[in-house]
């Protein structure tokens, strides 16, 4: 099993917006767009994430087959990370593999994490990672229609 990160090209986006559609990906995620399955919407928003010099985005491979992304922005001040990995793949140590791999490319520090209270997975990448726990919040989770619990994890070095 071969992980690697590339430049994300604009092919990748109709498979992106697939991925995106899995209903229990979307409650696992939580924190998505309003409306998920609103392909002018998705297609906007991809529009301005492609033309930012200031996200640093990667299509992430499992054996030379696309199976997710990964990005880095900048939200309030701080650095963030978000990672979407296809649900056909869950469960392969993809999402850890493709973090430790980003977070040798992503520079600046502190880098944040974020997930939900319940996404044990994500939460384990990210401590595999070197992410530690600093705070718990709640917020608005359109993926599930109410708010919930999220942990914030933070990378420092």
């Amino acid at each position: 099993m071969m992980i690697q990160l590339r430049p994300i090209e604009p092919m990748d986006l109709p498979v992106f917006y697939e991925h995106m559609q899995h209903k229990p990906a979307q409650h696992m995620a939580a924190f998505v767009h309003e409306d998920p399955s609103n392909r002018e919407h998705f297609n906007a928003h991809w529009a301005k994430l492609m033309n930012s010099d200031a996200i640093l985005k990667r299509s992430i491979e499992l054996d030379g087959k696309l199976v997710g992304h990964i990005m880095s922005f900048d939200m309030m001040g701080d650095r963030e990370i978000t990672y979407w990995i296809d649900h056909h793949h869950w469960n392969k140590g993809i999402a850890t593999e493709a973090l430790s791999q980003f977070v040798q490319i992503e520079s600046v520090r502190p880098l944040n994490g974020r997930a939900a209270k319940d996404n044990i997975a994500s939460i384990r990448s990210m401590e595999k990672c070197g992410f530690t726990l600093v705070a718990e919040e709640r917020g608005f989770a359109h993926g599930r229609g109410e708010e919930i619990d999220e942990v914030v994890m933070r990378l420092d070095a």
